[in-house]
């Protein structure tokens, strides 16, 4: 799996993916340019065109080495000079693809091979009930805030619920009503989201899940 199921998340996935792209792709001309410039070529350096999206301390730094290569073809023998320009040619232009691409893949592919294997990992969980829990745990383990918003979530008990003591002459079978109260959290917080995962609260682990789930950009 490599892009979310939520469309915001996707988005950015999606511009990270083609920002990168475009940057190997701008980095690999300007390359292939500079590989022209500097070889060996019959039009002095000083007169070649300048590359493009290239500023100029980058371009004066080519057009130097391209002066150097055309001292080597003058000063070595006639077998050996335009061999070694040619070289000086491949290596730098190498090396102007490789520097910047290489920083920016430092940067952004670990992130995006990190991202990944965390969701192929956590759709594998969410199809068992004991990886939920074990989802329902890594939610319990991010900031309070969080756990803050997860716990808004959570079914609560409406005021002016009445009480069953009182009306237990009225109602035919109190007892249905007790079992219907059990997944209904009166107070929700972070930490009956805790007491929720230790006693094993269906809608607890549920809503951890979920949450666990959504942000990672995948469907709860």
């Amino acid at each position: 799996m490599w892009y979310a199921h939520n469309p915001g998340r996707r988005a950015r996935q999606l511009l990270g993916d083609g920002a990168a792209l475009l940057w190997t792709a701008l980095w690999a001309a300007a390359a292939l340019a500079a590989h022209q410039l500097v070889q060996p070529a019959s039009q002095p350096a000083a007169h070649r065109p300048r590359i493009p999206l290239l500023g100029s301390s980058v371009d004066g730094a080519l057009r130097g080495v391209a002066h150097a290569g055309n001292r080597i073809v003058n000063a070595a023998p006639a077998p050996q000079g335009p061999a070694a320009a040619q070289a000086l040619a491949v290596l730098g232009a190498v090396a102007l693809f490789v520097i910047p691409v290489g920083l920016m893949l430092t940067v952004w592919l670990p992130r995006r091979i990190r991202w990944t294997r965390q969701a192929a990992a956590a759709q594998d969980l969410a199809a068992t009930e004991d990886g939920r829990e074990l989802l329902a745990l890594r939610a319990l383990l991010r900031p309070l805030d969080e756990l803050a918003a997860t716990a808004e979530l959570l079914p609560t008990q409406p005021d002016g619920t009445p009480d069953h003591d009182q009306d237990a002459d009225q109602d035919p079978d109190p007892d249905l009503d007790l079992d219907l109260d059990l997944d209904v959290l009166p107070m929700p917080g972070p930490g009956s989201l805790a007491k929720g995962w230790r006693e094993a609260d269906p809608v607890v682990l549920d809503a951890l899940a979920d949450a666990e789930l959504q942000r990672l950009g995948l469907r709860a």
